[in-house]
């Protein structure tokens, strides 16, 4: 179903992904981290619709529909380290950068860090070129400061 995406996220190339392919890689990123711990929560889903409706001014039924890609697309998805290093390539580092707030965002809706979703965001933030130091800043924003 989501072959030609994957296709074009994990075979080389500078093009950017047009903005469609590239909200549903994103969300589909968001879904991972908050499926990492094994327990993808009421939550999670609201923070991640919450999220997408924000940043891509989007209604209800949009929003739900594009978690719902995203949660199929994910499942289709290679591993982490390809997928987010093919989001790296594809995605502006701005956009990414505000991603890695939103992925704080999810890991932090059920309000605690599980080991699971900690490590991932780590590894991802990583893969995804940003920042330790940005990371933190993310997360302390979304955190409150803490």
């Amino acid at each position: 179903m989501f072959g030609e995406l994957l296709k074009r996220l994990t075979q080389p190339g500078d093009d950017a992904l047009p903005d469609e392919d590239a909200r549903l890689a994103l969300t589909a990123l968001l879904v991972r981290v908050a499926r990492s711990d094994n327990d993808y929560s009421a939550g999670e889903k609201d923070r991640i619709d919450q999220i997408i409706a924000q940043r891509y001014g989007l209604g209800p039924g949009a929003t739900s529909a594009l978690r719902s890609e995203a949660e199929a697309l994910e499942a289709e998805a290679p591993d982490t380290v390809r997928f987010t290093r093919a989001i790296k390539d594809a995605v502006p580092y701005e956009e990414r950068r505000a991603v890695v707030q939103a992925l704080w965002q999810v890991v932090l809706a059920d309000g605690s860090r599980a080991q699971e979703e900690d490590a991932l965001v780590r590894m991802v933030t990583n893969f995804l070129g940003i920042s330790d130091r940005d990371s933190a800043l993310a997360r302390q924003a979304v955190d409150g400061g803490a």
